[in-house]
C-alpha cells in the first residue's frame, strides 16, 4: 500500500518508513509532516513495507518505489527515518543508475542494523545526502553514519531530540524538506 501527495508536479520524494515490526508505517508522523513540508510542489510517496524480510525485502520495497517514482517524475529524492533511514541508505547505493536519488536525507539512521550497511552505503552514493540526527537519541547508534557523513562532506543536521523527534516532527520536516526541495 501507498500513498501519493501532491502528485501534480514534476518533482518527487518516496519516504522510507521506520520499523515495520514496530508499528512504523507510511502513516509515520515524522513521514506526513516531511510530506507536508514538501508540498504541494513536491510530490511524496510514502509506502508500506511489504511482508518482513528481515530488511532485504525492504530495501528492494524502496528500490521498487524509486523506480515506479523515476518513471514519472523528472526529478525524484529519498527520505528515511529510523529503519527506513537505513533502507533509503542502502537502496541509494545499490539502486540502478536509472533509478537513483537526486538527493538523499536520512533521520536518526541507525549504524548496526544491517551490520554496518548503512554507514558502507555512504561510499557508494553519488547525490547530496543530508542526515539529521537528534543528539539526546540513545535508541539507536547514530554516530557511525554520522561520522562517515560528515568525512565524506555531506550535510549533518543535529537536533536537540530523542530518537522519536516528540514535539518536534514540523520542525525536522522543515529542515528535511528545504535540503531535499534545493537538491531536486
Amino acid at each position: 500500500m501507498a500513498t501519493l501527495d501532491s502528485p501534480e508536479t514534476d518533482r518527487a520524494v518516496v519516504a522510507c518508513p521506520p520499523h515495520p515490526r514496530y508499528g512504523g508505517s507510511r502513516s509515520d508522523q515524522r513521514l506526513r509532516a516531511v510530506s507536508d513540508a514538501l508540498g504541494p510542489d513536491v510530490a511524496c510517496l510514502r509506502f508500506d513495507y511489504g511482508p518482513w524480510d528481515g530488511g532485504r525485502g525492504e530495501r528492494v520495497d524502496a528500490e521498487n518505489a524509486l523506480a515506479w517514482a523515476s518513471e514519472r517524475y523528472d526529478a525524484v529524492g529519498l527520505f528515511g527515518y529510523s529503519f527506513g533511514a537505513d533502507v533509503a541508505l542502502r537502496a541509494a547505493a545499490e539502486v540502478s543508475e536509472d533509478d537513483a536519488p537526486a538527493a538523499l536525507s536520512v533521520l536518526a539512521p541507525p549504524a548496526a542494523l544491517s551490520n554496518g550497511a548503512a554507514v558502507d552505503a555512504l561510499d557508494a552514493i553519488d547525490c547530496p545526502v543530508q542526515v539529521v540526527y537528534g543528539d539526546r537519541d540513545d535508541t539507536v547508534d547514530w554516530r557511525p553514519v554520522v561520522e562517515r557523513a560528515r568525512e565524506l562532506g555531506h550535510a549533518v543536521e543535529s537536533v536537540a531530540a530523542d530518537h522519536h523527534f516528540v514535539g518536534q516532527a514540523e520542525d525536522v520536516a522543515d529542515v528535511v524538506a528545504t535540503f531535499l526541495r534545493a537538491h531536486l
